[in-house]
């Protein structure tokens, strides 16, 4: 039966994942704009393709096996028995309105950890609400995975982005600068390209997978039953329009003022999280874009010398991200008692 309850839920999930578009548009964007590829507008346009486009390789070019397995992993945060629609909505509410903090402040938080970390406070404060254990609630599995790549996934890109760097110097040592740089400026349209996809492929389906649970938790569908078509198209319109609307503040943040990016830089930078991104994506697990770029973007930093990275900068979002999730979850034990009492 649809409710006026999973009607809100519904609405709110997709402007989630507009959010997060605007909100992680810098992912994908800020290298090649701070290098003066593309401008803008171009930039936003270029990206918002590329993540739409992540849903057409899946759905209809078998990519990743035709399954949207990161979906199946966010949408198994909370034990079904404490999820209900209360959980859903609260949860929701409790991302978005952390997102919209975290941007005002240009702050490049994992829009994908303050989801989870929302749905897994709304379950648990559900759970005491049925006098079990708040930590019954959650999949101790997903929480420790997706806690554990808050850390991972910065150093995996920070890793993959040093060495592409270092083996594109090797290569390039002797050619011309001025042909060098004409390369590169064409190899991040590429390398951007492919990071746009790949948070297409990441980002939208974690939504997917909270909008599944509400349409089961409402009984309009059956757990284990396909997922409807029109929750991924609509997901992945919402986060590459969400793209085309920019976020300029993290832009700024995420192409200046980590360190100095190239064209070569931005390159390998981009690369690196793509790789990093359809590894995780591959495997099911919902790791941060945000992080994943930023590990990225300071491992090319790292091969100039450690102080072309600005420590201080870095230091501040990593301390976001570490407070990212405790502080998701405490907003939507809040939000949970005051919806459940609508």
């Amino acid at each position: 039966m649809v409710t006026t309850l999973l009607v809100a839920v519904v609405v709110l999930a997709i402007v989630f994942d507009f959010i997060n578009g605007f909100h992680d548009a810098a992912n994908s964007i800020a290298t090649i704009v701070s290098t003066k590829v593309l401008t803008p507008f171009q930039a936003v346009l270029w990206a918002a393709f590329f993540n739409f486009l992540a849903y057409i390789a899946v759905r209809y070019w078998g990519f990743h096996g035709g399954n949207f397995e990161v979906a199946n992993t966010v949408a198994k945060t909370v034990i079904a028995q404490f999820i209900t629609i209360h959980v859903v909505l609260a949860g929701l509410i409790a991302a978005i309105t952390w997102n919209l903090i975290t941007w005002w402040f240009g702050i490049p938080s994992s829009s994908s950890h303050t989801l989870i970390g929302g749905f897994a406070g709304a379950g648990m404060t559900n759970a005491l609400f049925m006098g079990a254990n708040a930590f019954a609630a959650v999949n101790t599995k997903v929480v420790l995975t997706t806690i554990a790549y808050i850390f991972l996934a910065p150093f995996i890109g920070l890793f993959i982005a040093y060495i592409v760097t270092i083996i594109i110097l090797h290569i390039c040592k002797n050619a011309k600068p001025a042909k060098a740089e004409k390369w590169f400026k064409t190899g991040q349209l590429i390398s951007s390209a492919a990071l746009s996809f790949a948070h297409g492929g990441n980002d939208a389906q974690k939504v997917m997978g909270i909008i599944y649970v509400a349409l089961v938790s409402q009984q309009v569908i059956t757990s284990g039953t396909e997922m409807p078509n029109w929750i991924p198209i609509a997901c992945y319109s919402a986060i590459a329009l969400g793209t085309m609307s920019g976020g300029w503040k993290i832009v700024k943040t995420m192409g200046t003022k980590i360190t100095k990016v190239t064209p070569l830089e931005g390159v390998a930078a981009e690369s690196a999280g793509a790789i990093t991104l359809f590894i995780t994506e591959n495997f099911g697990i919902p790791v941060s874009t945000t992080h994943t770029i930023t590990g990225s973007i300071i491992g090319v930093g790292l091969t100039k010398r450690v102080s072309a990275v600005r420590w201080g900068v870095t230091i501040n979002l990593i301390w976001a991200w570490i407070i990212t999730i405790p502080i998701s979850a405490l907003l939507a034990g809040i939000a949970y008692v005051i919806v459940k009492g609508w």
